[in-house]
């Protein structure tokens, strides 16, 4: 008998856990047309019977990222992210499969049957949800009180404004050990939703203490709204200065920008990253309303994934210190060659009364220099290619030959990285002026590195040409094949039963135990039991059966072209492959004539090309 219901093998256990009805995911699916739901998100084009378009996982200049209408999946061919819609609501709102069903469902105005576990799963986060968003109001209201008077203090002496902090909804924790604790628990939380919620720390007696004292409070909003997490200030030269919420069920800090909820409403063009919270707040209270700062964590790629929603354009404002030297080269290397246009906008140092040079942040170059000469800055700020080479020109004394040759080397390699030829001609040209030597001398070296790195490029593209059974397998350790040849026909049997479900036989040929890779024979059984009980047999209908990186690998396995003009004799071509190769596993005897047939066509190629494949 076929279950009706979905669920996921754990593989510690070896237990099925029982989730969502099958037959509800089937229609959810149907209802959340996957082109539909990606186009909120990425501008696709067709091309032939898909369409393209930027990936939203990972930084790119050219669409690598494919939807198939016709099999309701989408795969970068960049990243090698793939699935159905659910899959891409879990990637990119962050969320899990539970909480990616209820999001389609009430995109499709479904109610949603759960089981006692996964109402109590969804029960569980939006308790955290509320306990974060009450834990906000009680530090606002404390920063109101004679109690948040220090706080208040220090909001003052930083210049910010009443409607600031309103706006940002900054808050104060008091001097006490358990200010917050006995506030929530007066409203019913419990300790342990305290300690889920990272608003209290355990100590080794087990008893519990705020998490947050004596701090200026910054409540941490996503894009939809909600309190997920706090940052919290020291109020003098104490240390740790910044204090930021643990990892929790709601709160992931790789995914999250301070202040990203209200820069997105901004009408200017750009987004500024800055390091500090209190470097944002200064910024939007002097119109500079499109700031954000990262969670005490360097750009993370999942942070471009978001801010690729709202923008195309960034500008890298981080301390002009060592620190915020480094954080710059590391968002560059994430954002090189992707689809964000970049700039760095350095702040100069600041002499003081004594005549000592000191580091600015944003907040500070604003206070001394004032808003209009940071939006002068701002208009003015350099490229990343430009930040780039200035850093690789202050290495070098260029007054003498050697550090000048040394120079011409190192900047011409970052140069051939660029892929349009208009920019790596302006760019050689202003570097041969830095270096005082000919445009045309630096333009030849530049030459010379692009030469080098194609043919870099071209040896590693023909090791992979000359091994193409290591192409075929997968990255992930737990996902490797032990037998390349049945594995390449058992992917050729799923891609075809995914394309053309009239491919199915009367009887399952195959079963589970005859396939090489695991995976592949679970997602087989799984089709076929789909089929069985007069469902539509997709990959996407079985999400929750399998875990993100096997989707990924079966996503890209069926995103493969395969054509479907000798679909029959194709399928069984492949399933006489996997047959005969687990005969040979298990030490079965094997048809001579058959073992002659099958060397033969290993010399020709199996599957692939022969079938119709580019």
């Amino acid at each position: 008998m076929v279950p009706e219901k979905s669920g996921k093998t754990d593989r510690k256990e070896g237990t099925f856990t029982m989730a969502f009805p099958q037959s509800f995911l089937d229609e959810l699916i149907a209802r959340n047309d996957i082109v539909d739901v990606v186009s909120n998100y990425v501008q696709l084009t067709k091309k032939g019977s898909n369409l393209f378009g930027l990936c939203p996982f990972h930084s790119e200049k050219t669409g690598s990222f494919s939807v198939s209408p016709d099999k309701q999946i989408y795969y970068c061919f960049g990243c090698k992210r793939g699935g159905g819609v659910i899959n891409f609501i879990m990637e990119e709102e962050n969320l899990s499969f539970p909480d990616a069903v209820r999001y389609l469902a009430k995109r499709a105005g479904m109610d949603v049957p759960e089981e006692d576990g996964d109402r109590e799963a969804g029960r569980r986060r939006q308790r955290l949800l509320d306990l974060n968003r009450e834990a906000a109001r009680f530090y606002y209201r404390m920063l109101q009180q004679p109690e948040g008077r220090a706080v208040q203090a220090y909001l003052d002496r930083r210049q910010i404004r009443k409607a600031t902090a309103v706006n940002f909804g900054l808050g104060a924790s008091l001097d006490e050990w358990d200010a917050l604790i006995l506030a929530m628990t007066k409203q019913g939380y419990t300790k342990s939703e305290l300690l889920e919620a990272g608003l209290a720390v355990q100590n080794r007696n087990g008893g519990i203490y705020d998490k947050f004292r004596n701090r200026l409070m910054f409540p941490v909003i996503d894009v939809r709204g909600d309190v997920v997490a706090f940052g919290g200030r020291v109020l003098d030269k104490s240390e740790p200065k910044y204090m930021n919420s643990q990892e929790t069920p709601v709160y992931s800090k790789r995914r999250v920008l301070y202040g990203l909820n209200l820069a997105k409403k901004s009408k200017r063009p750009n987004i500024i990253l800055c390091e500090g919270n209190i470097d944002v707040v200064t910024l939007h209270q002097a119109g500079f309303d499109n700031a954000v700062a990262s969670m005490g964590t360097a750009l993370t790629v999942e942070q471009t994934r978001l801010l690729s929603r709202f923008t195309k354009e960034l500008v890298l404002c981080y301390d002009n210190d060592n620190a915020g030297r480094i954080a710059t080269e590391r968002a560059l290397e994430i954002l090189n060659n992707s689809e964000f246009s970049v700039k760095v906008l350095q702040l100069p140092r600041r002499r003081t009364e004594d005549g000592e040079l000191v580091k600015q942040d944003a907040d500070d170059f604003i206070k001394f220099q004032g808003k209009d000469a940071f939006e002068a800055l701002l208009t003015g700020s350099e490229n990343g290619i430009e930040f780039r080479m200035a850093q690789i020109a202050g290495k070098y004394d260029l007054s003498g030959d050697e550090a000048r040759v040394a120079y011409c080397e190192e900047v011409s390699e970052l140069l051939s990285a660029l892929a349009n030829p208009v920019e790596r001609e302006i760019y050689a040209t202003r570097a041969a002026e830095t270096a005082k030597i000919t445009p045309e001398a630096m333009k030849l070296e530049v030459q010379r590195a692009l030469r080098r790195r194609n043919s870099r490029e071209k040896r590693q593209e023909l090791r992979r040409d000359l091994n193409p059974a290591a192409q075929l397998q997968p990255k992930e350790r737990e996902l490797r094949y032990d037998n390349i040849r049945s594995a390449r026909a058992e992917e050729g049997v799923l891609r075809l039963l995914t394309q053309d479900a009239s491919l199915f036989p009367d009887a399952p040929p195959l079963t589970e135990e005859q396939f090489s890779s695991p995976l592949l024979g679970r997602a087989f059984r799984l089709l076929w039991q789909a089929k069985a009980a007069g469902r539509v047999p997709s990959l996407p209908a079985l999400g929750e059966q399998f875990s993100q990186e096997e989707m990924n690998h079966l996503t890209g396995i069926c995103q493969q072209p395969e054509s479907l003009k000798n679909g029959r004799q194709a399928l069984a071509d492949y399933i006489r492959i996997v047959q005969a190769e687990a005969a040979k596993r298990s030490g079965g005897a094997v048809d001579p004539l058959l073992a002659a047939t099958e060397k033969y066509k290993d010399k020709k190629g199996t599957g692939g090309k022969q079938h119709g494949n580019e």
